[in-house]
């Protein structure tokens, strides 16, 4: 990819914020997952609702919508966008050795870009919350991978990850627009 065909950089190479003014507003969604792998301790604090620090699934569900809507205050070159839901879903996946905390992030907004940042930024700091949450219990767990998973909407209408093995089941998306 030669540099005329970056976006986000001027004919100088400096970066630069995208111009979507004459973008249509078109409905746009994305849904992004992340996974947290935690020990025996942290998943039964999990599950039980005994973590130290309180309600792990719901602070990360707050967590998770507080920063799909500061994505543009936390991520360079991201413009501020008018989103119209938030949804954020934590819970256990998997089984056995294969037991992971699964957070899925659903945006959807009423704008000239997609809402693919805001969803991963969701997703990620859910996550983040989680470890935070259940520190006490296992210093040890791994956060990752974060990935979009599926968006609609804009030039490049809808795109879906791929390989079903891989995908992270969580909301459904909401029909929109995929033009514009």
């Amino acid at each position: 990819m030669s540099g005329e065909d970056l976006s986000h950089l001027d004919d100088r190479g400096r970066a630069r914020m995208v111009d979507v003014g004459d973008k249509q507003v078109t409905r746009r969604s994305a849904v992004a997952s992340a996974v947290v792998r935690c020990g025996r301790d942290a998943m039964e604090a999990f599950l039980e609702g005994r973590a130290p620090k309180g309600d792990v699934a719901a602070a990360a569900r707050i967590a998770g919508i507080q920063a799909a809507k500061r994505t543009h205050e936390l991520i360079p070159l991201c413009h501020p966008l008018r989103l119209t839901c938030v949804e954020v879903e934590v819970d256990r996946a998997g089984e056995g050795s294969q037991e992971h905390i699964r957070i899925t992030a659903r945006v959807d907004a009423e704008d000239r870009t997609g809402v693919e940042m805001e969803a991963l930024t969701a997703a990620s700091v859910a996550a983040l919350t989680v470890y935070d949450m259940l520190k006490a219990a296992d210093r040890g767990m791994v956060v990752g991978p974060v990935r979009l998973e599926e968006k609609r909407g804009g030039r490049s209408g809808h795109w879906v990850r791929s390989d079903p093995r891989e995908r992270s089941e969580g909301p459904k998306m909401t029909e929109g627009s995929e033009d514009g």
